[in-house]
């Protein structure tokens, strides 16, 4: 069975099309559920702002990546702004990028 520490390895391959880094490390991914012995895979997320055009795109890529892990049925993608998202919110490394080109 898959974990959820599978599914964010995949989810490092999906990244924000308008800021150039993975949903993961940009701290837009707020929670991960395996259920259903691993044939259903939740993700819960936000985006950098509501109103976003690249949720969709997204959300998409999401779903591509994670049904190629084995014996997942069903992806589920959850949208929230609750907390909001913040900078705060991001790794260390993507902090660093992101005062760099910003």
């Amino acid at each position: 069975m898959i974990s959820a520490e599978d599914v964010y390895k995949h989810l490092l391959e999906v990244w924000d099309p308008e800021l150039m880094m993975d949903i993961v490390n940009l701290g837009l991914v707020y929670d991960v559920q395996v259920q259903e012995a691993g044939r259903k895979v939740s993700v819960l997320m936000t985006l950098t702002a509501r109103g976003c055009p690249a949720f969709e795109s997204m959300r998409e890529e999401i779903i591509t990546r994670v049904s190629t892990l084995p014996g997942v049925e069903e992806v589920v993608v959850d949208l929230t702004f609750i907390p909001p998202w913040t900078k705060e919110r991001m790794s260390e490394a993507a902090q660093t990028v992101f005062r760099y080109l910003f």
